[in-house]
């Protein structure tokens, strides 16, 4: 009877449950706890094993680039990183009120160390993140209005609920990028968050993404009205041990 239950368990695919119940079959540990305890037991185990799961699915899904973690953030005095202030964006209440998070600073700052910590803090709540440098965003875009798949690949990206854009404005746009950028973030205005990091100042962002001036102004006014904003300060930290960029 035991064996046909593990099968029918397996066949429900709940292997976890039925693993955890054919270790504690074999080692005759069923008289050890009540029927309502052992129940707990073998559901927790499954529940605990597809969220795993869940969270590894999600963290490479997200094609981050390196690991990141919030516990290993470096808030020496001079980087101009407010802990209490990036603690409480950890907590992904920004995410919770479809707003975005604006990171800038010169090269080496830690930019992108920053801006995938809280992706991967994102895929730990179970939220569905996607990591990746703008300009390749925008290559894969283009070639996919050649082949007749940009609507769908759009939709891909309204899909994801943390939309991660690093290195932002290293090229001035052409006009493609700038219709590509408008209905990246009029898909997304209100409805999904997205962190953008830049080594440009959002002051001269205008200037880089050009073209008339509605498109510049409907783009920036979408991204940095609802944005938390960090102007990361000092020297690349690749110069010194800790390596976050």
């Amino acid at each position: 009877m035991n064996n046909q239950t593990i099968e029918k368990l397996r066949n429900m695919r709940l292997g976890a449950m039925a693993q955890l119940h054919l270790t504690y079959v074999e080692q005759n540990r069923l008289t050890s706890m009540t029927c309502d305890e052992y129940l707990a037991l073998l559901t927790d185990h499954q529940w605990e094993q597809r969220e795993n799961s869940k969270v590894e699915r999600l963290l490479r899904q997200a094609s981050f680039r390196q690991l990141a973690s919030m516990a290993d953030i470096n808030y020496s005095a001079d980087r101009n990183l407010d802990k209490n202030m990036f603690a409480r964006l950890g907590t992904l209440d920004f995410a919770a009120r479809k707003e975005n998070v604006i990171i800038c600073g010169a090269s080496g700052t830690g930019k992108s160390y920053l801006s995938q910590a809280l992706g991967h803090q994102a895929c730990l709540s179970g939220i569905k993140t996607l990591y990746t440098v703008t300009a390749r965003l925008f290559k894969k875009l283009k070639l996919s209005k050649v082949d007749g798949t940009y609507l769908k690949e759009l939709e891909k990206l309204t899909s994801v609920q943390l939309l991660i854009l690093d290195d932002f404005g290293l090229q001035a746009f052409d006009n493609q990028d700038r219709e590509t950028m408008m209905d990246i973030i009029d898909d997304r205005h209100g409805k999904r968050s997205t962190i953008i990091s830049s080594q440009i100042p959002v002051s001269a962002w205008y200037e880089i993404i050009g073209g008339q001036g509605t498109i510049a102004d409907a783009i920036l006014d979408r991204i940095v009205n609802s944005s938390h904003r960090i102007d990361l300060k000092g020297d690349s930290l690749r110069k010194g041990i800790l390596k976050q960029e």
